[in-house]
């Protein structure tokens, strides 16, 4: 499976932003669909995942409330809608595949076999 993420910018405190992931290859091989982000200097982290079938959702709880993530099944395409934008929310943003129930917990990175390139995601004060 390839991914695609677009969508990242510049945004003041406060604003929004909308990223995309693009999927392509073996879509039937999707179990869960994630986002992760990483700041400079810092591990990446969790933030949001999606199950592909009953689109059953999860978050990270620094972005609860604020986050929302959705999929469109016949586009292939993973959204992360981000709304009340802080400067702790820059970072790079990455897509990801996780094949399988049996991968592990959708919350840890090395259950995810396939990343996207990332998005850079810079939110000003």
């Amino acid at each position: 499976v390839q991914l695609q993420a677009s969508g990242g910018g510049l945004v003041q405190a406060g604003g929004s932003l909308r990223l995309s992931c693009v999927a392509s290859g073996s879509i039937f091989s999707i179990n869960t669909m994630g986002w992760f982000r990483q700041a400079p200097g810092k591990e990446r982290e969790f933030v949001a995942a999606i199950t592909w079938r009953a689109g059953r959702t999860y978050y990270a709880d620094s972005v609860t409330g604020r986050f929302t993530i959705s999929r469109d099944n016949a586009k292939n395409t993973v959204y992360l809608q981000m709304n009340s934008l802080k400067p702790e929310d820059t970072a790079v943003y990455y897509c990801a595949r996780r094949p399988s129930d049996y991968s592990g917990s959708l919350y840890i990175r090395g259950s995810y076999s396939d990343w996207g390139q990332g998005t850079l995601v810079t939110v000003s004060s």
